[in-house]
Protein backbone atom coordinates (compact mmCIF):
# COMPACT_ATOMS: atom_id res chain seq x y z
CA UNK A 1 0.00 0.00 0.00
CA UNK A 2 0.69 3.58 -0.01
CA UNK A 3 2.48 5.75 2.26
CA UNK A 4 -1.10 7.20 2.86
CA UNK A 5 -3.26 7.16 6.18
CA UNK A 6 -5.87 4.37 5.88
CA UNK A 7 -8.33 6.57 6.96
CA UNK A 8 -8.37 10.31 7.82
CA UNK A 9 -10.92 11.05 10.79
CA UNK A 10 -11.07 14.84 11.62
CA UNK A 11 -14.69 14.94 13.23
CA UNK A 12 -13.59 18.69 14.66
CA UNK A 13 -13.09 19.72 10.81
CA UNK A 14 -16.63 17.09 9.67
CA UNK A 15 -14.36 15.14 8.00
CA UNK A 16 -14.12 11.06 7.41
CA UNK A 17 -12.31 9.48 4.40
CA UNK A 18 -11.16 6.40 3.35
CA UNK A 19 -8.23 5.35 1.34
CA UNK A 20 -9.68 3.05 -1.40
CA UNK A 21 -6.22 0.95 -1.07
CA UNK A 22 -7.94 -1.02 1.61
CA UNK A 23 -10.20 -2.72 -0.33
CA UNK A 24 -8.10 -3.42 -3.50
CA UNK A 25 -4.12 -3.90 -2.11
CA UNK A 26 -3.57 -7.47 -1.22
CA UNK A 27 -0.59 -6.38 1.05
CA UNK A 28 -3.82 -5.06 2.75
CA UNK A 29 -5.25 -8.43 3.53
CA UNK A 30 -1.98 -9.99 4.16
CA UNK A 31 -1.55 -7.59 6.96
CA UNK A 32 -5.36 -7.91 8.17
CA UNK A 33 -4.96 -11.66 8.46
CA UNK A 34 -2.20 -11.35 11.12
CA UNK A 35 -3.24 -8.20 12.60
CA UNK A 36 -7.19 -8.97 12.54
CA UNK A 37 -8.65 -12.23 12.31
CA UNK A 38 -5.32 -13.80 14.31
CA UNK A 39 -6.05 -11.55 17.26
CA UNK A 40 -10.24 -11.04 17.63
CA UNK A 41 -12.60 -13.36 19.03
CA UNK A 42 -14.10 -14.52 15.55
CA UNK A 43 -17.52 -16.90 15.28
CA UNK A 44 -17.07 -20.12 15.16
CA UNK A 45 -20.77 -21.80 15.63
CA UNK A 46 -24.01 -22.40 17.64
CA UNK A 47 -24.78 -24.81 20.29
CA UNK A 48 -27.37 -26.25 18.19
CA UNK A 49 -25.31 -27.91 15.34
CA UNK A 50 -23.66 -30.38 17.93
CA UNK A 51 -26.19 -31.29 20.51
CA UNK A 52 -25.31 -35.01 21.18
CA UNK A 53 -22.05 -36.70 22.14
CA UNK A 54 -19.93 -37.19 19.15
CA UNK A 55 -21.62 -34.18 16.65
CA UNK A 56 -19.69 -32.36 14.48
CA UNK A 57 -19.23 -29.82 12.12
CA UNK A 58 -16.37 -28.70 9.54
CA UNK A 59 -15.91 -25.24 8.33
CA UNK A 60 -12.99 -22.78 8.72
CA UNK A 61 -12.56 -20.18 11.51
CA UNK A 62 -10.30 -17.17 11.09
CA UNK A 63 -8.64 -19.25 7.56
CA UNK A 64 -8.27 -22.00 9.65
CA UNK A 65 -9.78 -26.00 9.67
CA UNK A 66 -11.66 -26.87 12.06
CA UNK A 67 -13.50 -29.28 13.50
CA UNK A 68 -16.39 -27.90 16.15
CA UNK A 69 -17.67 -31.26 18.28
CA UNK A 70 -19.27 -32.35 20.94
CA UNK A 71 -16.57 -34.73 22.55
CA UNK A 72 -18.02 -38.25 24.63
CA UNK A 73 -18.69 -35.81 27.54
CA UNK A 74 -20.92 -33.71 25.54
CA UNK A 75 -18.24 -30.78 26.03
CA UNK A 76 -18.02 -28.45 23.28
CA UNK A 77 -14.56 -28.32 21.48
CA UNK A 78 -13.07 -26.63 18.73
CA UNK A 79 -9.83 -28.80 17.13
CA UNK A 80 -7.48 -27.43 14.28
CA UNK A 81 -8.76 -30.13 11.37
CA UNK A 82 -5.27 -31.07 10.62
CA UNK A 83 -3.28 -34.40 11.40
CA UNK A 84 -0.52 -34.54 13.61
CA UNK A 85 1.65 -36.78 11.47
CA UNK A 86 1.50 -35.18 8.06
CA UNK A 87 -0.87 -32.37 8.04
CA UNK A 88 -3.88 -34.13 6.28
CA UNK A 89 -7.31 -32.83 7.18
CA UNK A 90 -8.27 -36.00 9.67
CA UNK A 91 -12.16 -35.20 8.84
CA UNK A 92 -13.43 -34.38 5.54
CA UNK A 93 -17.39 -35.06 6.45
CA UNK A 94 -19.05 -31.30 6.94
CA UNK A 95 -21.37 -32.79 9.57
CA UNK A 96 -21.66 -36.20 11.66
CA UNK A 97 -21.29 -38.17 14.72
CA UNK A 98 -18.66 -40.11 15.36
CA UNK A 99 -16.42 -41.23 18.29
CA UNK A 100 -13.39 -41.24 16.49
CA UNK A 101 -11.63 -38.91 13.49
CA UNK A 102 -9.91 -40.87 11.02
CA UNK A 103 -6.97 -39.44 8.81
CA UNK A 104 -7.29 -41.24 5.15
CA UNK A 105 -3.63 -40.58 4.28
CA UNK A 106 -1.89 -42.78 6.90
CA UNK A 107 -4.87 -44.28 9.64
CA UNK A 108 -3.50 -42.16 12.28
CA UNK A 109 -7.02 -41.86 14.39
CA UNK A 110 -8.11 -39.43 17.09
CA UNK A 111 -10.84 -40.18 19.65
CA UNK A 112 -13.58 -37.51 19.57
CA UNK A 113 -11.65 -35.35 22.58
CA UNK A 114 -8.79 -35.45 20.37
CA UNK A 115 -6.56 -37.90 21.92
CA UNK A 116 -4.57 -39.60 19.24
CA UNK A 117 -6.36 -43.16 19.71
CA UNK A 118 -4.32 -44.80 16.85
CA UNK A 119 -0.79 -45.22 14.87
CA UNK A 120 -0.63 -48.27 12.33
CA UNK A 121 2.68 -49.91 12.88
CA UNK A 122 3.65 -47.72 15.97
CA UNK A 123 6.56 -50.11 16.93
CA UNK A 124 8.63 -48.66 13.93
CA UNK A 125 8.56 -45.16 16.22
CA UNK A 126 11.39 -44.43 18.56
CA UNK A 127 10.61 -44.29 22.51
CA UNK A 128 10.45 -40.80 22.50
CA UNK A 129 7.56 -40.76 20.45
CA UNK A 130 4.62 -40.13 23.08
CA UNK A 131 1.17 -40.29 21.94
CA UNK A 132 0.12 -38.01 24.70
CA UNK A 133 1.41 -35.18 22.48
CA UNK A 134 0.33 -35.83 19.65
CA UNK A 135 -3.05 -35.10 19.96
CA UNK A 136 -5.22 -32.99 18.00
CA UNK A 137 -4.50 -28.96 18.42
CA UNK A 138 -7.22 -27.21 19.80
CA UNK A 139 -7.95 -22.93 19.12
CA UNK A 140 -6.35 -21.42 22.10
CA UNK A 141 -9.70 -19.61 23.43
CA UNK A 142 -12.96 -21.37 23.02
CA UNK A 143 -15.84 -19.36 24.71
CA UNK A 144 -19.92 -18.74 24.00
CA UNK A 145 -22.27 -16.05 24.76
CA UNK A 146 -26.27 -17.62 24.72
CA UNK A 147 -25.15 -20.13 22.60
CA UNK A 148 -23.11 -18.45 19.84
CA UNK A 149 -19.48 -20.02 20.23
CA UNK A 150 -16.30 -17.73 18.87
CA UNK A 151 -12.46 -19.12 18.81
CA UNK A 152 -9.98 -16.61 19.43
CA UNK A 153 -5.98 -17.63 18.54
CA UNK A 154 -4.89 -15.11 20.73
CA UNK A 155 -4.41 -16.84 24.07
CA UNK A 156 -3.79 -13.53 25.89
CA UNK A 157 -7.19 -11.48 24.74
CA UNK A 158 -9.94 -10.89 27.32
CA UNK A 159 -12.56 -13.04 27.72
CA UNK A 160 -15.65 -12.99 25.77
CA UNK A 161 -17.92 -11.18 27.01
CA UNK A 162 -15.70 -8.58 28.01
CA UNK A 163 -14.84 -8.13 23.98
CA UNK A 164 -18.88 -8.56 22.89
CA UNK A 165 -19.09 -5.28 25.08
CA UNK A 166 -22.33 -3.95 24.21
CA UNK A 167 -23.25 -6.46 21.66
CA UNK A 168 -24.50 -8.61 24.44
CA UNK A 169 -28.16 -6.53 24.77
CA UNK A 170 -28.94 -7.24 21.09
CA UNK A 171 -27.94 -10.66 21.34
CA UNK A 172 -30.23 -10.86 24.06
CA UNK A 173 -33.00 -9.71 22.49
CA UNK A 174 -32.58 -12.25 20.03
CA UNK A 175 -32.58 -14.87 22.35
CA UNK A 176 -35.62 -13.41 24.08
CA UNK A 177 -37.26 -14.79 21.10
CA UNK A 178 -37.43 -18.20 22.44
CA UNK A 179 -39.83 -19.07 25.65
CA UNK A 180 -36.75 -21.15 26.79
CA UNK A 181 -34.02 -18.59 25.83
CA UNK A 182 -32.93 -21.68 23.49
CA UNK A 183 -32.50 -20.71 19.59
CA UNK A 184 -31.31 -23.28 17.13
CA UNK A 185 -29.71 -23.07 13.49
CA UNK A 186 -32.28 -24.39 11.24
CA UNK A 187 -31.34 -26.88 8.83
CA UNK A 188 -29.80 -25.82 6.11
CA UNK A 189 -27.08 -23.15 4.87
CA UNK A 190 -26.18 -20.69 2.17
CA UNK A 191 -23.18 -20.07 0.61
CA UNK A 192 -21.74 -17.99 -2.39
CA UNK A 193 -18.96 -16.09 -2.99
CA UNK A 194 -18.72 -12.53 -3.88
CA UNK A 195 -15.90 -10.91 -6.30
CA UNK A 196 -15.55 -7.84 -3.54
CA UNK A 197 -13.48 -7.04 -0.42
CA UNK A 198 -15.20 -8.15 2.58
CA UNK A 199 -15.48 -5.38 4.06
CA UNK A 200 -17.55 -4.12 1.45
CA UNK A 201 -20.03 -6.44 2.94
CA UNK A 202 -19.85 -5.05 6.56
CA UNK A 203 -20.94 -1.70 5.32
CA UNK A 204 -23.39 -3.10 3.01
CA UNK A 205 -24.74 -5.10 6.19
CA UNK A 206 -26.15 -2.35 8.28
CA UNK A 207 -26.09 0.44 5.78
CA UNK A 208 -29.96 1.20 5.48
CA UNK A 209 -28.79 4.42 3.36
CA UNK A 210 -28.98 2.42 0.44
CA UNK A 211 -32.59 0.74 1.07
CA UNK A 212 -34.52 2.81 -1.36
CA UNK A 213 -32.04 3.04 -4.06
CA UNK A 214 -30.98 -0.39 -4.40
CA UNK A 215 -33.73 -2.18 -2.84
CA UNK A 216 -36.88 -0.55 -4.58
CA UNK A 217 -38.16 -4.06 -6.08
CA UNK A 218 -38.23 -5.80 -2.26
CA UNK A 219 -39.82 -1.93 -1.25
CA UNK A 220 -42.64 -1.85 -4.00
CA UNK A 221 -43.49 -5.79 -3.23
CA UNK A 222 -43.77 -4.83 0.13
CA UNK A 223 -46.63 -1.83 -0.73
CA UNK A 224 -48.33 -4.10 -3.16
CA UNK A 225 -49.02 -6.63 -0.33
CA UNK A 226 -50.49 -4.43 1.68
CA UNK A 227 -47.78 -3.65 4.44
CA UNK A 228 -47.92 0.20 5.23
CA UNK A 229 -44.07 1.28 4.89
CA UNK A 230 -43.96 4.92 6.64
CA UNK A 231 -41.51 7.11 5.74
CA UNK A 232 -41.60 10.50 7.44
CA UNK A 233 -40.87 13.72 6.06
CA UNK A 234 -37.71 15.53 7.63
CA UNK A 235 -34.25 16.95 6.52
CA UNK A 236 -32.05 14.43 5.46
CA UNK A 237 -34.77 11.42 6.66
CA UNK A 238 -34.80 8.43 5.06
CA UNK A 239 -36.25 5.40 7.24
CA UNK A 240 -38.79 6.06 10.31
CA UNK A 241 -37.32 8.40 13.24
CA UNK A 242 -36.58 5.66 15.46
CA UNK A 243 -33.97 3.94 13.32
CA UNK A 244 -30.88 4.69 14.58
CA UNK A 245 -27.13 3.82 14.26
CA UNK A 246 -24.94 3.05 17.57
CA UNK A 247 -21.22 2.20 18.30
CA UNK A 248 -21.31 -0.74 20.76
CA UNK A 249 -17.92 -0.62 21.65
CA UNK A 250 -14.56 -2.59 20.49
CA UNK A 251 -15.75 -2.34 17.00
CA UNK A 252 -19.17 -3.68 17.28
CA UNK A 253 -22.45 -1.25 15.91
CA UNK A 254 -25.71 -2.13 15.11
CA UNK A 255 -28.40 0.05 13.42
CA UNK A 256 -31.83 -0.81 15.58
CA UNK A 257 -35.10 0.52 13.66
CA UNK A 258 -38.67 -0.04 14.19
CA UNK A 259 -40.55 -2.67 12.57
CA UNK A 260 -42.67 -2.52 9.56
CA UNK A 261 -41.93 -5.64 7.71
CA UNK A 262 -43.02 -7.93 10.08
CA UNK A 263 -41.61 -10.58 12.39
CA UNK A 264 -42.65 -13.98 12.45
CA UNK A 265 -42.58 -14.22 16.27
CA UNK A 266 -44.55 -11.14 16.93
CA UNK A 267 -45.94 -9.09 14.27
CA UNK A 268 -48.02 -10.52 11.28
CA UNK A 269 -47.98 -9.17 8.18
CA UNK A 270 -50.30 -9.14 5.10
CA UNK A 271 -47.48 -11.35 3.15
CA UNK A 272 -47.83 -13.93 5.57
CA UNK A 273 -51.10 -14.95 4.84
CA UNK A 274 -54.40 -14.98 6.69
CA UNK A 275 -53.81 -18.43 8.08
CA UNK A 276 -50.26 -17.16 10.26
CA UNK A 277 -52.27 -14.42 11.91
CA UNK A 278 -53.15 -16.32 14.59
CA UNK A 279 -49.53 -18.37 15.17
CA UNK A 280 -48.13 -14.47 15.37
CA UNK A 281 -50.35 -12.99 17.62
CA UNK A 282 -49.82 -15.78 19.60
CA UNK A 283 -46.48 -15.48 19.61
CA UNK A 284 -46.95 -11.94 20.60
CA UNK A 285 -49.06 -13.14 23.46
CA UNK A 286 -46.24 -15.24 25.35
CA UNK A 287 -43.71 -12.57 24.83
CA UNK A 288 -46.16 -9.85 26.80
CA UNK A 289 -47.09 -12.66 29.47
CA UNK A 290 -43.45 -13.35 29.85
CA UNK A 291 -41.35 -10.57 29.54
CA UNK A 292 -43.87 -7.85 30.29
CA UNK A 293 -45.02 -5.07 27.90
CA UNK A 294 -42.22 -3.00 27.19
CA UNK A 295 -39.56 -5.58 26.80
CA UNK A 296 -42.31 -7.07 24.58
CA UNK A 297 -42.56 -4.28 22.37
CA UNK A 298 -38.79 -3.89 22.24
CA UNK A 299 -38.03 -7.78 21.30
CA UNK A 300 -41.16 -7.74 18.57
CA UNK A 301 -41.13 -4.30 16.78
CA UNK A 302 -37.58 -3.58 16.57
CA UNK A 303 -35.52 -4.85 13.83
CA UNK A 304 -31.55 -4.70 14.36
CA UNK A 305 -28.09 -5.60 11.79
CA UNK A 306 -26.04 -6.39 14.83
CA UNK A 307 -22.53 -6.36 13.43
CA UNK A 308 -19.61 -8.19 15.85
CA UNK A 309 -16.53 -7.25 14.91
CA UNK A 310 -14.36 -8.38 12.71
CA UNK A 311 -17.14 -10.12 10.50
CA UNK A 312 -20.33 -11.54 11.91
CA UNK A 313 -23.91 -10.09 11.16
CA UNK A 314 -26.77 -11.48 13.16
CA UNK A 315 -29.90 -9.36 11.11
CA UNK A 316 -32.71 -9.86 13.29
CA UNK A 317 -35.80 -8.61 10.83
CA UNK A 318 -38.52 -11.01 9.49
CA UNK A 319 -36.05 -13.79 10.21
CA UNK A 320 -33.11 -13.82 12.09
CA UNK A 321 -30.30 -14.75 9.77
CA UNK A 322 -26.40 -15.00 10.90
CA UNK A 323 -23.48 -14.49 8.34
CA UNK A 324 -20.25 -14.55 7.99
CA UNK A 325 -17.50 -14.13 5.73
CA UNK A 326 -13.81 -14.73 4.86
CA UNK A 327 -11.45 -12.83 2.55
CA UNK A 328 -10.77 -15.32 0.11
CA UNK A 329 -8.72 -12.55 -1.51
CA UNK A 330 -8.48 -8.47 -1.41
CA UNK A 331 -11.31 -8.81 -4.00
CA UNK A 332 -13.31 -11.70 -3.34
CA UNK A 333 -15.06 -13.27 -0.02
CA UNK A 334 -16.63 -16.35 0.97
CA UNK A 335 -20.03 -15.90 2.29
CA UNK A 336 -21.80 -18.46 5.02
CA UNK A 337 -25.64 -17.43 6.53
CA UNK A 338 -27.65 -19.66 8.12
CA UNK A 339 -31.52 -19.23 9.55
CA UNK A 340 -32.49 -19.30 13.26
CA UNK A 341 -35.55 -19.45 15.36
CA UNK A 342 -36.66 -20.56 18.88
CA UNK A 343 -36.54 -24.45 19.32
CA UNK A 344 -40.27 -24.13 20.75
CA UNK A 345 -41.69 -22.81 17.30
CA UNK A 346 -44.25 -24.61 15.45
CA UNK A 347 -44.20 -26.34 11.87
CA UNK A 348 -46.39 -23.54 10.85
CA UNK A 349 -44.41 -20.52 12.62
CA UNK A 350 -40.93 -22.20 11.07
CA UNK A 351 -42.54 -22.09 7.70
CA UNK A 352 -43.51 -18.55 8.02
CA UNK A 353 -39.65 -17.68 9.46
CA UNK A 354 -38.54 -19.75 6.58
CA UNK A 355 -39.86 -18.02 4.15
CA UNK A 356 -39.26 -14.54 5.49
CA UNK A 357 -35.59 -15.64 5.51
CA UNK A 358 -35.41 -16.50 1.65
CA UNK A 359 -37.76 -13.74 0.46
CA UNK A 360 -35.33 -11.12 1.80
CA UNK A 361 -31.91 -12.82 2.15
CA UNK A 362 -32.23 -16.14 0.01
CA UNK A 363 -29.95 -16.37 -2.94
CA UNK A 364 -33.01 -16.04 -4.96
CA UNK A 365 -34.69 -13.30 -2.99
CA UNK A 366 -35.35 -9.56 -3.15
CA UNK A 367 -31.94 -8.62 -1.50
CA UNK A 368 -28.86 -10.63 -2.19
CA UNK A 369 -28.64 -10.40 -5.62
CA UNK A 370 -29.41 -6.85 -5.16
CA UNK A 371 -26.30 -5.93 -2.53
CA UNK A 372 -24.33 -8.84 -4.33
CA UNK A 373 -24.31 -6.96 -7.86
CA UNK A 374 -23.96 -3.80 -5.90
CA UNK A 375 -20.59 -4.96 -3.80
CA UNK A 376 -19.35 -5.65 -7.51
CA UNK A 377 -19.92 -2.65 -8.58
CA UNK A 378 -18.45 -0.98 -5.94
CA UNK A 379 -15.23 -3.11 -6.30
CA UNK A 380 -14.70 -2.80 -9.45
CA UNK A 381 -15.17 0.92 -9.89
CA UNK A 382 -12.68 1.34 -7.28
CA UNK A 383 -10.12 -1.19 -8.53
CA UNK A 384 -10.10 1.02 -12.11
CA UNK A 385 -9.95 4.40 -10.89
CA UNK A 386 -7.81 3.92 -6.99
CA UNK A 387 -5.48 6.13 -8.82
CA UNK A 388 -6.90 8.73 -9.87
CA UNK A 389 -10.10 8.53 -7.05
CA UNK A 390 -7.90 7.32 -4.42
CA UNK A 391 -10.52 8.80 -0.68
CA UNK A 392 -14.08 7.66 -0.51
CA UNK A 393 -16.51 9.69 2.03
CA UNK A 394 -17.97 8.41 4.94
CA UNK A 395 -19.34 11.99 6.78
CA UNK A 396 -23.40 10.99 6.58
CA UNK A 397 -24.76 12.57 9.95
CA UNK A 398 -20.81 13.19 11.26
CA UNK A 399 -22.34 17.14 12.25
CA UNK A 400 -25.35 16.13 14.40
CA UNK A 401 -25.26 16.14 17.91
CA UNK A 402 -27.00 13.34 19.62
CA UNK A 403 -28.29 10.10 18.15
CA UNK A 404 -27.38 9.27 14.91
CA UNK A 405 -29.65 7.65 12.05
CA UNK A 406 -29.94 4.25 11.04
CA UNK A 407 -28.90 5.83 7.43
CA UNK A 408 -26.34 7.91 8.80
CA UNK A 409 -22.72 6.62 8.88
CA UNK A 410 -21.40 6.32 12.66
CA UNK A 411 -21.57 2.36 12.45
CA UNK A 412 -19.55 2.14 9.02
CA UNK A 413 -17.15 4.69 10.92
CA UNK A 414 -17.33 2.76 13.88
CA UNK A 415 -15.82 -0.25 11.91
CA UNK A 416 -13.02 1.23 10.08
CA UNK A 417 -12.11 3.08 13.54
CA UNK A 418 -11.61 -0.14 15.32
CA UNK A 419 -9.90 -1.42 12.07
CA UNK A 420 -7.41 0.96 11.81
CA UNK A 421 -6.62 0.56 15.60
CA UNK A 422 -5.74 -3.24 14.70
CA UNK A 423 -3.69 -3.00 11.31
CA UNK A 424 -1.57 0.48 12.82
CA UNK A 425 -1.49 -0.04 16.61
CA UNK A 426 -2.66 3.38 16.86
CA UNK A 427 -5.66 4.75 19.44
CA UNK A 428 -8.38 6.59 17.80
CA UNK A 429 -9.48 9.17 19.81
CA UNK A 430 -12.40 10.67 17.76
CA UNK A 431 -14.12 7.31 18.67
CA UNK A 432 -15.38 9.01 21.80
CA UNK A 433 -16.10 12.55 20.32
CA UNK A 434 -19.54 11.24 18.15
Amino acid sequence: MNKQPYIIDNPAENDFRLNRQALVDPDVLTLEKSCIFDTCWVYAGHDSEVTKPGDFVTRTVAGRPVIMARDSNSEMRLFLNTCRHRGAKVCRERSGNTKRFYCFYHGWSYDNDGALAAVPGDDAYPDSFDRSELGLTEAPRFEQYQGFWFACFDPSVPDLETYLAGAKEYIDLVVDQSPSGTMEIITGVQEYDVEANWKLLVENSFDDYHLHSTHSTWLEYMKDAGVNIRVPNGKGLVLPKRGIGRNLGNGHAVIDNLNFRGRPVATWISIYGEDAKPIVESAKAELVERLGEERAERVANTNRNLFVFPNLMINDGSSVTVRTFWPAAADRMEVTAWAVGPVEESPEMRKVRLDAFLTFYGPGGFATPDDVEALMQVQQGIAETVSEVPWSVMTRGIAKEGEQLNSDELHLRTFWRRWNELMTGAENSAQASE
